[in-house]
């Protein structure tokens, strides 16, 4: 398959793209926010022509040149990715643990924890706190990322079913679905008692092996191939089923996370997703 070169930058056409003369690349037109120039299979971006680029946060990535109505399945990490927040951090705030939470919950996503260790530690720190506090987190707190219904518009548009797959919590990926209309979701569920948490979790955890089994499992239901599955996450556990999709996208993610992605979109929002496709 052709490969191309896409840039992206909300405003690329007033970018300094000189660093690219010197390449001999194919000419190509800038449309809207996104540039795409044909490459070999085999292209690299030279270091410093990545590092121009990456000073006026332009977005850059060598990848197959592929229709994003070719797609079948997006699947998508929830905290920080799809909404801005990490729920968990949220929720402990309503009960003065959020330093002690967001700790534990920054050395998971670096990969510095086993996953599921460190996610029954936070949840045990929530004993007691009332569902409500919940509630407050989903109503005033969350917030869908920047391209986030844009994203899920196109996905409606061009028939790709969306997977919102999440280490975190059914109380929010469920409200998540009926609010934006997606397909699939499936999270970690809080276990509820007299309408205050138990500090417990009941069934199996979405870890990051779930994650990959989860899109995995949805490709061969949906019977698709491996290029027709995209994916987007930004931590640690979200690594197994980037490697598991045709394309994996890393959204403002970590760097270890960077490393083993298609795709990295560090400057731009979501919309950035459907831009790496023609």
């Amino acid at each position: 398959m052709p490969h191309v070169l896409v840039l992206q930058h909300p405003v690329l056409s007033q970018c300094d793209l000189s660093v690219l003369n010197a390449l001999q690349l194919p000419s190509a037109e800038i449309n809207g926010s996104v540039l795409r120039i044909p490459v070999s299979a085999t292209f690299r971006l030279p270091e410093n022509a990545a590092a121009a680029l990456e000073r006026q946060r332009i977005d850059h990535a060598v990848l197959p040149d592929s229709a994003f109505s070719d797609l079948g399945l997006m699947v998508s990490d929830m905290d920080s990715t799809l909404i801005t927040i990490e729920c968990i951090d949220e929720i402990a705030a309503g009960a003065g643990l959020k330093t002690q939470v967001a700790e534990i919950t920054g050395q998971a996503m670096r990969g510095e924890l086993d996953f599921e260790q460190s996610l029954r530690r936070r949840v045990a720190l929530l004993t007691g706190l009332g569902e409500q506090v919940l509630q407050q987190v989903y109503e005033q707190v969350l917030q869908l990322s920047p391209g986030a219904g844009y994203l899920l518009a196109e996905c409606k548009k061009h028939g790709v079913a969306f997977l919102l797959v999440s280490g975190g919590f059914t109380f929010f990926t469920g409200r998540l679905q009926q609010r934006l209309g997606f397909e699939y979701h499936h999270a970690n569920v809080l276990e509820i008692s007299d309408g205050r948490l138990t500090g417990k979790l009941t069934g199996s955890i979405i870890d990051a092996q779930t994650k990959a089994d989860l899109l995995a499992g949805y490709r061969e239901k949906l019977g698709l191939a491996e290029h027709q599955v995209a994916a987007v996450g930004d931590g640690a556990n979200d690594i197994p089923m980037l490697l598991a999709a045709g394309t994996g996208i890393a959204y403002r993610a970590k760097p270890k996370v960077r490393q083993h992605a298609d795709a990295c979109i560090n400057f731009c929002g979501l919309e950035a997703v459907r831009g790496w496709f023609r």
